[in-house]
């Protein structure tokens, strides 16, 4: 029987009307979804018709991502799928915290607007970027940044990708020496600079607020992007992968260690799905970001149930 994990997606929110077909079909979601709207009023306009621009703005993607993860997690297990661990990206962790039981699914909610808020204030008060670097092992981009001021490795993605976030003046000066090395740098679209040193003050921010948040006890494994190894202090981890690298590669190859063969990628996108396969080649990877997918996705899990039997 196949072992499932749910990684839930950080990044990409990239298609606008997004969930529309879950709230519709979905009283469970829907509720959910209500009490959000409640909280942030005219979320859901912006996630069914808002523009491009709007989603891209770090206080608007990260509830929004956040709302998509935990209602595909929810549609999957209301059609009969469980999973026996799970991991995510960035602000996918706090959804995967959520679907794992450290936290009920409004205060995960309001968790993730004020981590949203602390990380906009951040990049505002200390714009940065952030580039995707292609064609280059991790140590040496480690070691191009080591040799630049305010750049850091930030995401260890895959064996073929790292991400680096810099200072805004910074950019130029790693753009020239990734080129110099061999490498190619691709700019990403998002506000700032995020797991690096330029969101201390969003750590130490969002450290103080889950002081006074309610946590459970997990009823399944939960993987931690700031240390890659199963979670042990759910404040700490939170409060630590802002202003430090998401380790992917490590993540899901511990992962891989502990038998989990199949992976299956909620919300937007299928950036998750693309970088475990780069990690290792073969693995079982599915998507679910709409009905359709939902739809497609629970066929090929009962197919490898029955494969198994």
């Amino acid at each position: 029987m196949a072992k499932v994990a749910y990684v839930f997606a950080g990044q990409g929110a990239q298609v606008i009307g997004m969930g529309y077909d879950f709230y519709q079909s979905s009283a469970t979601v829907r509720s959910l979804w209500d009490r959000a709207e409640a909280e942030r009023p005219g979320l859901l306009s912006l996630m069914f018709e808002g523009q491009q621009q709007q989603l891209d703005i770090t206080i608007n993607t990260q509830p929004c991502l956040f709302l998509m993860d935990l209602a595909a997690a929810m549609l999957l297990e209301a059609a009969g799928q469980q999973a026996s661990g799970a991991a995510g990206f960035s602000l996918g962790e706090i959804p995967a915290c959520c679907y794992a039981g450290y936290l009920e699914p409004l205060s995960a909610f309001h968790l993730t607007v004020q981590r949203a808020q602390a990380m906009q204030a951040c990049s505002e008060a200390h714009p940065g970027r952030m580039f995707a670097i292609l064609k280059l092992p991790a140590d040496t981009v480690q070691q191009i940044c080591a040799k630049l001021e305010q750049a850091w490795p930030a995401n260890y993605n895959s064996p073929e990708q790292t991400v680096v976030a810099c200072a805004w003046e910074a950019a130029e000066p790693l753009q020239a020496a990734v080129a110099a090395a061999g490498g190619h740098c691709l700019p990403l679209a998002v506000s700032g600079a995020f797991h690096s040193p330029l969101m201390d003050a969003a750590s130490v921010q969002l450290s103080g607020i889950l002081r006074n948040t309610p946590f459970n006890t997990p009823r399944l494994l939960l993987y931690s992007n700031m240390t890659g190894q199963i979670y042990s202090d759910p404040r700490a981890m939170l409060a630590g992968q802002i202003n430090h690298p998401v380790l992917w590669q490590h993540t899901i190859e511990n992962m891989l260690a502990a038998g989990f063969d199949s992976f299956i990628e909620l919300g937007p996108g299928k950036t998750l799905s693309g970088l475990i396969k780069k990690i290792a080649p073969g693995v079982q990877t599915l998507q679910v970001s709409d009905l359709a997918s939902l739809e497609s996705t629970v066929r090929a899990l009962e197919e490898l149930d029955h494969a198994a039997e």
